[in-house]
């Protein structure tokens, strides 16, 4: 840290300049988390503009807006965006300006490569972007690239495999930043077992990605081959065999929607004990559930498969393993409700999205559930049910934790209270927004409705256009979002120690557990 500040040092005559390499060059850790979550911000409202799109050209039967073949385009490139550009950066950049924090660190463990490993994305994204634009237009195989549809993309197609590319290596260096900071940097005395669960969170994802960023580079890089180097890994006519791209890319898959939530459970293990003003309930369980499911999310990839032609054996067997996840992940669920339970509960803007994200989470777990139901999936398989199940989990779950950490640490980053009221507002209108947008889609995916298509059977038209009413609420009220964002940060109040009004100086990153017989952390509630 010292290097950079020293190395900015040098700049302070050249005016402009200073302030451009200050966020080029810098090693420290809270720079680069804020960089992380811009660039994040940046690629959610540019997906979310996809989105829209979609919703719109769906509003009503018929073609209306774009040809089938750009909603293709779009619907590849709005899940791309917001998986490898929104949420994963966004999870990223908590961890860099959180975890040295928390553990006691001065700084990341590898300062340098923290750096590199953010700067990677914005060309990453550049490049996949630009795609659109190219001759017959950017990757149109769905999100999953299977083949033989996504080899059909033209000239886009290697750009879109060279930066999924550097997307991963950037993933993998972040990971591997994570990993060293948190075995090697934690201060004196805390032992693993005494970390805040956002911590532990992290650290189990870190070696997520470390094992499943290589099968998709794997897996895209096979496609490569197929299209230009004569291969026939998966082309059936040179004896390859597409499903077995499947599987290849859902057990990169698989583990990858776990890494998209893992960090929001240890988000929302830190918001709720604050606002409860109770130690969290069940420490060591949290840890050892969340282990678990990660454990578990290698097992069961081929869950998304069960329509594909496997042996009854194996569809038996992902069917009860994909169940088991229900365990720790109930245990999960249970533990932040025992925590509320007779807590002297307040509902800020940090708790409501945590609250939200218990509740709203949770109905994505049932609906996974039933996917998880061979005769059941045979229905619901590729229909808007499935949109619907994980629109859930990612949207109100890894979305609102992002939204619930920046309202609940934008003071300690910025020394800044935001405006409350416009923050319930933001949380009110993306709530109801996102329930309006989703919900209505567990019907259409019911009564048979497929994904990805931009022209639908008129029985399907009422539900569509709540579904598209809800896409346009949920969608502006995030500039919300931006105003509370901006607001804080030019006209907010100074934040006081106390920040959390009656919360009796209670940490804002609350180490769980709380002290064994100390109440400095978690005060007693008289």
């Amino acid at each position: 840290m010292s290097e950079a500040v020293s190395h900015d040092s040098h700049h302070d005559d050249h005016g402009p300049a200073k302030g451009i390499t200050r966020w080029l060059f810098t090693t420290n850790h809270k720079d680069i988390g804020t960089l992380y979550l811009i660039f994040s911000l940046i690629m959610f409202f540019t997906g979310g503009a996809m989105a829209l799109i979609i919703r719109a050209e769906l509003f009503q039967p018929g073609l209306q807006f774009v040809d089938p073949h750009f909603f293709n385009q779009l619907t590849t490139m709005h899940a791309l965006l917001m998986v490898f550009g929104a949420v994963m950066p966004a999870f990223v950049g908590l961890a860099n300006w959180l975890l040295p924090m928390m553990i006691g660190a001065p700084d990341m463990a590898l300062p340098r490569m923290n750096n590199w490993s953010f700067w990677i994305l914005p060309f990453a994204f550049t490049m996949l972007i630009s795609t659109l634009f190219m001759q017959g237009g950017g990757p149109a195989g769905g999100w999953t690239l299977y083949p033989p549809l996504v080899l059909q993309t033209g000239d886009a197609f290697p750009f879109m495999v060279f930066a999924i590319h550097l997307m991963g290596i950037s993933s993998i260096m972040g990971s591997i930043n994570v990993i060293v900071t948190i075995l090697n940097m934690r201060a004196p005395g805390m032992t693993l077992l005494k970390m805040p669960l956002f911590v532990w969170t992290w650290l189990i994802t870190a070696y997520l990605l470390l094992a499943v960023m290589p099968v998709l580079a794997g897996a895209v890089t096979m496609l490569l081959t197929d299209k230009y180097f004569g291969t026939g890994f998966f082309l059936g006519a040179a004896g390859g065999d597409p499903v077995l791209f499947q599987h290849i890319f859902w057990f990169f898959g698989h583990p990858e929607v776990y890494i998209m939530i893992l960090p929001a459970f240890g988000i929302v293990s830190q918001i709720i004990p604050t606002f409860a003003r109770k130690p969290l309930f069940g420490y060591e369980a949290m840890v050892y559930a969340t282990a678990t499911i990660a454990f578990l999310s290698f097992i069961v990839w081929a869950h998304h498969m069960f329509t594909s032609g496997m042996p009854i054996a194996g569809q038996m067997f992902f069917m009860f393993a994909t169940m088991l996840i229900a365990i720790p992940t109930a245990v999960k669920v249970f533990n932040w409700t025992a925590t509320m339970w007779r807590g002297e509960m307040t509902f800020e803007t940090p708790m409501l999205f945590a609250v939200a994200f218990v509740i709203l989470f949770t109905i994505g777990g049932f609906s996974g559930l039933m996917l998880a139901i061979v005769p059941a999936d045979y229905q619901y398989h590729d229909t808007y049910f499935v949109v619907a199940h994980f629109h859930y989990v990612l949207v109100p779950g890894a979305v609102f934790s992002i939204m619930a950490a920046t309202y609940y640490w934008l003071p300690k980053w910025t020394g800044k209270m935001y405006n409350e009221t416009l923050g319930k507002t933001h949380f009110w209108l993306s709530t109801i927004g996102v329930n309006v947008l989703f919900f209505p889609q567990h019907f259409l995916g019911l009564a048979g409705m497929p994904r990805r298509i931009p022209d639908y059977a008129i029985q399907f038209a009422d539900f569509n256009m709540v579904s598209s009413i809800g896409a346009f609420i949920f969608g502006f009220s995030q500039l919300f979002f931006v105003w509370v964002i901006v607001d804080c940060v030019r006209n907010g109040k100074q934040a006081t120690s106390q920040v959390w009004e009656g919360a009796e100086g209670l940490e804002w990153t609350l180490p769980s557990p709380a002290p064994y017989h100390s109440f400095e952390t978690a005060p007693e509630i008289k």
